[in-house]
């Protein structure tokens, strides 16, 4: 499959309607998000240089401290900045099984990379936060057994829940899981959960997308409706940072003939009202 097929396919659509509105006088945009109102753009990465943007995203998580982990999910991998790489128009997460030490002082059997408009460490302040709007990307995910990753957001507080995970793949290739995590009532963790598959979405990019409003979270897979949720107790309202990660190990270990996996994200967008 043609490279980077999502984003040429996105500007021949734009183009065509641009020449549309020019025509009609309307002076519409290009393409936004799936919902009524007016849209604004807050937030893009296309990818296009040779080296990632700094000034929009760190390679950790907030816990920064000479690379991080998830340990709440007892995931695998170490993520160092040197598994981060830019070129040829997109982002790839890379994942090795290479024994690394972390400054927690555990050993990980893999190390990998990730993304975040979080802050380069605990005190630090974030890149970029967004409460509501409509978030997309563009990620073509690993084919290889044992890898989970993912496209989500976490509160700016560093505390979960509340959490919205706009597309993950756990122990699968071919299904996609969209979440979203409270605390009910009582100050019990809760989560409801869409899925929508099977598909091969390891051959090409696909478009994942969450429209978080007031009163409704919608998840799009390349455009189209898969998830709704509108129950006033399950919606954040609270800031929160973008996060693109390749984690390993959830909910198993790869098999032994897997030894990298690599997570290529064509763009990422952020549209505000």
């Amino acid at each position: 499959m043609r490279t980077r097929p999502v984003r040429r396919a996105w500007q021949a659509v734009a183009a065509s309607l641009l020449l549309l509105a020019t025509a009609c006088g309307t002076g519409s945009p290009p393409p936004g998000p799936p919902a009524a109102g007016t849209w604004r753009l807050v937030f893009h990465d296309d990818f296009d240089g040779s080296e990632l943007d700094t000034e929009r995203w760190v390679t950790c998580y907030d816990w920064n401290k000479d690379g991080c982990t998830n340990r709440g999910n007892n995931e695998a991998q170490w993520y160092l900045p040197g598994q981060v790489s830019v070129g040829s128009g997109s982002l790839s997460l890379n994942a090795e099984r290479r024994s690394t030490r972390g400054s927690d002082g555990r050993t990980y059997p893999w190390t990998s990379g990730m993304i975040s408009t979080g802050r380069d460490h605990w005190d630090g302040r974030p890149r970029r936060t967004f409460t509501y709007g409509y978030f997309e990307a563009a990620i073509r995910i690993p084919p290889q057994g044992g890898m989970f990753p993912a496209f989500w957001m976490m509160p700016a507080s560093r505390y979960t829940p509340p959490e919205l995970d706009i597309m993950e793949f756990i122990g699968t290739t071919q299904r996609v899981f969209m979440y979203v995590h409270w605390r009910d009532r009582e100050g019990a963790e809760q989560r409801e959960r869409g899925t929508y598959g099977p598909a091969d979405f390891p051959a090409g990019y696909h478009v994942f997308g969450l429209l978080w409003e007031k009163d409704e979270l919608t998840w799009y897979v390349d455009g189209v409706k898969r998830f709704r949720v509108t129950d006033a107790d399950r919606i954040p309202h609270v800031a929160m940072e973008v996060l693109v990660n390749l984690a390993v190990g959830v909910p198993g270990p790869p098999p032994p003939s897997v030894d990298s996996a690599r997570m290529r994200v064509d763009w990422v967008r952020v549209w505000q009202h």
